[in-house]
């Protein structure tokens, strides 16, 4: 099988990981989760034209000559219905964010006026007609699609979820993905220390890089070099979404992984990657729709191709538009030496 490029192998990775089912949770529950229905808008917001100040809601045309005197006629606040229509001469005192009462047009700031303790307030300046005013409907309108199915729930996102009172949203489902470490020279977390052997950083690095997406993976422990107990965590390891195998996937007489895999009913797409590091990455699928990746045993590569190609994967399951990173264009410092015919990730 000859080694496929990065983006060849990313294609093939994301045509065979479809987006998960869809599920219903609290809107307490939804952030970093992916929308699978539009969201509708249940209201005009603001209900009604409102104060973007504090200050007065008067006509505009009654400060043609200034300073103009007015006659404070109500005292409207947030959360208040005005009482009274403005007419020629009259004005309301008005708070940020409350109704702007029938008759008026436009509102002045409090800091361009002076007030007198005889229910009058002087303007000191020319305001036109529509000024300070946030009309109704501004924010949003009955009907309107406020989110669209795609969109990640971010903390803005939830705020706008509670404005329409979406107690409960549509979401996809998260992943389930196990992690099976492979290989005798491995030492377990829970284990003595034993200089002769290596500790199994893998599968945390990869628990903790699931954990940034917001999925909490099992970690199914560690599968010695036996293929009768390779095929058992195995087993156990493709009943879920999406299985990590960290070693064991290369060509060495002892790498199991991939024909107990075969003989376990995967079909595999590629065992071999043009990139350094993450070389011997294995791809397959199951017919269920779960996947497997067969990842480097080295520490360093084993992040990298997760970040390659199951971080793009989980993404496109958990319904994200968009599969990977942003990246930008920078010039290099130094030189690089890159060999022809391969990608190289550099740190």
């Amino acid at each position: 099988m000859s080694h496929l490029s990065v983006s060849d192998a990313q294609a093939i990775v994301l045509r065979h990981v479809q987006p998960g089912a869809v599920e219903a949770v609290a809107l307490e529950c939804s952030l970093g989760r992916v929308l699978a229905e539009d969201i509708f808008a249940n209201r005009d917001l603001p209900p009604w034209d409102v104060s973007a100040m504090d200050g007065y809601a008067l006509r505009s045309a009654d400060l043609g000559s200034l300073p103009a005197i007015l006659t404070v006629v109500d005292d409207i606040k947030a959360g208040d219905l005005p009482h009274k229509h403005v007419a020629t001469g009259e004005a309301a005192r008005i708070m940020t964010g409350a109704p702007v009462p029938p008759g008026a047009d436009a509102v002045i700031r409090v800091e361009d006026t002076q007030a007198s303790a005889d229910d009058r307030v002087q303007v000191d300046k020319a305001v036109r007609c529509g000024n300070d005013i946030r009309p109704r409907g501004e924010g949003m309108t009955q009907g309107q699609i406020v989110l669209t199915a795609g969109s990640e729930i971010t903390p803005g996102t939830v705020g706008l979820l509670a404005t329409v009172k979406a107690a409960q949203v549509s979401v996809y489902a998260r992943p389930r993905v196990a992690i099976l470490a492979t290989g005798d020279e491995l030492e377990g977390l829970e284990e003595p220390l034993d200089p002769n052997r290596i500790p199994n950083s893998n599968s945390y690095a990869l628990m903790a890089q699931c954990q940034v997406l917001g999925i909490e993976p099992v970690l199914l422990g560690i599968a010695r070099d036996d293929r009768d107990e390779l095929e058992q965590y195995l087993r156990r390891g493709l009943q879920f979404d999406v299985l990590l195998v960290s070693g064991g996937s290369s060509v060495g007489v002892h790498d199991h992984v991939r024909p107990t895999l075969e003989a376990l009913g995967v079909s595999i797409h590629f065992w071999r990657v043009a990139m350094r590091p993450g070389h011997p990455l294995l791809f397959g699928s199951q017919e269920n729709g779960g996947v497997v990746f067969g990842l480097p045993g080295n520490p360093v590569s084993s992040m990298v191709c997760f970040e390659e190609f199951v971080l793009p994967a989980l993404r496109h399951r958990m319904g994200h538009p968009r599969c990977f990173r942003r990246t930008v264009e920078a010039r290099l410092a130094h030189d690089v030496k890159v060999r022809p015919g391969r990608t190289e990730v550099v740190r």
